[in-house]
């Protein structure tokens, strides 16, 4: 009779181990596949980021699209990272370009604006990106090495 218990009891706990081994192997592998999806996310972001970067430093990108859209990758690279950066102190002339022109319409609700408002958003945009050219020109050196 204890024979017959103590063989049910070593069933049941190596039925119990088995289970448990295959959900601490699951979880292993969800893990690794986590950490390979944003190895891939984060690669991502590097390779637009650098693209932009070079399309704006050889002009083929004006300044305010290219910060609008590396600052969108910075944030979301940032926020994948441990140990986040301050990308205003780093790259202040992005940081200041990207607040002008951060809340201007684009594409179709820009044909919701009247010509004279389009002008004065426009004339805004690009005094903005005269007046910060040269610190533009010095973050897009550094976002270039970093990236």
């Amino acid at each position: 009779m204890w024979y017959a218990i103590i063989a049910l009891a070593v069933l049941v706990v190596a039925g119990l181990a088995f289970y448990a081994g295959q959900l601490l192997w699951k979880v292993k592998a969800q893990k690794e596949a986590q950490l390979e999806e944003q190895k891939k996310k984060l690669t991502y972001l590097t390779d637009s980021i650098s693209h932009i970067a070079k399309a704006m430093h050889a002009k083929q990108c004006e300044y305010s699209e290219g910060v609008l859209r590396i600052w969108v990758l910075l944030d979301h690279y940032n926020s994948a990272q441990q140990e986040p950066k301050d990308y205003k102190t780093i790259y202040p002339g992005f940081a200041g370009l990207y607040d002008v022109v951060k809340d201007m319409p684009t594409h179709e609700a820009r044909k919701k604006f009247s010509k004279k408002e389009i002008f004065e958003m426009d004339s805004k945009r690009w005094q903005a990106e005269k007046d910060l050219e040269q610190q533009i020109d010095t973050d897009l050196e550094i976002l270039l090495k970093e990236f």
